[in-house]
């Protein structure tokens, strides 16, 4: 599936939109995070990734895989696997109701399209991206595994543990992204936890570190272009996307408070004349 830049602009621009109506409606869930890393996966989706939801299949074979290391954001998740067509827009509206298949955190239970990989505690994603990964390897299968990891996320040790495997493993088809916006549930990032310098970090782990403003198309898909172009190297691809938390609402913009916070309905109508719809809401 490839879209050109206006195209992935229009998709983003609708994603945003769907993540506060979901949040908004279901009165719970992560809407800051999920803006943030928006264009970051409508990029992946829609251009980058080798995945038609036709031929889907959890086990993965002889396609690129997807895994959601930061399981909170599961409201751009959904937005794009439906906007993408893996299974029908207006589901988005049953998100974080009783009995869904849109749970708050990726579920394999209920066999929702898309969903490789239950996730949610952190640290656990990266992980599982670098098995799925190695068996790619082992059984000869030249297609790539992508993960999107947080950089609050970044605290968990079992983050450096994977990268440490997978650089070990020689895991050339991993790809990992972080969403570097720099805010977390408590506040800032570096308040917190200090994350010093991310990517000095993941070269020392000897990763392929790659930084990228994960707001502009044309940075995006030039990172993951190099990504590509980084197939063969024996090494794995960390791509740090610099964002901004809230991105596109301006009241949500470079904060935490909407980590995990979702807007009142009087915030969700002043959010969407800031943002246009551009594909068609879903219907409740």
């Amino acid at each position: 599936m490839t879209a050109n830049k206006e195209t992935l602009k229009k998709i983003s621009t609708q994603v945003r939109r769907d993540i506060i109506r979901m949040v908004t409606r279901a009165k719970s869930g992560h809407p800051g995070g999920s803006m943030s890393s928006a264009d970051i996966l409508t990029a992946l989706f829609f251009q980058v990734m080798d995945q038609d939801p036709a031929r889907w299949t959890r086990d993965g074979r002889d396609q690129d895989v997807f895994i959601l290391s930061a399981g909170h954001l599961t409201p751009v998740y959904y937005s794009v696997l439906a906007r993408a067509g893996y299974f029908p827009v207006n589901e988005l509206g049953t998100f974080r109701k009783m009995g869904t298949r849109l749970q708050g955190h990726p579920s394999v239970r209920r066999d929702l399209p898309g969903i490789t990989q239950a996730s949610g505690s952190l640290g656990q994603g990266l992980s599982a991206a670098a098995g799925i990964a190695l068996a790619k390897k082992l059984n000869a299968d030249p297609k790539r595994v992508f993960v999107l990891c947080g950089d609050g996320e970044c605290e968990e040790g079992q983050i450096w543990e994977a990268a440490q495997f997978a650089a070990h493993h020689g895991l050339d088809n991993l790809v990992a992204m972080t969403d570097w916006n720099g805010q977390q549930i408590d506040g800032t990032v570096e308040s917190v936890a200090g994350s010093a310098d991310l990517e000095a970090k993941w070269k020392s782990f000897g990763w392929n570190t790659i930084v990228a403003d994960g707001h502009d198309f044309d940075a995006i898909l030039e990172a993951f272009a190099k990504a590509d172009a980084l197939r063969g190297s024996g090494l794995p691809v960390m791509i740090l996307f610099k964002t901004d938390m809230g991105n596109g609402v301006d009241f949500m913009a470079g904060t935490c408070k909407w980590h995990g916070k979702a807007p009142s309905e009087e915030q969700c109508a002043e959010a969407m004349t800031q943002l246009e719809e551009t594909l068609g809401d879903f219907q409740p």
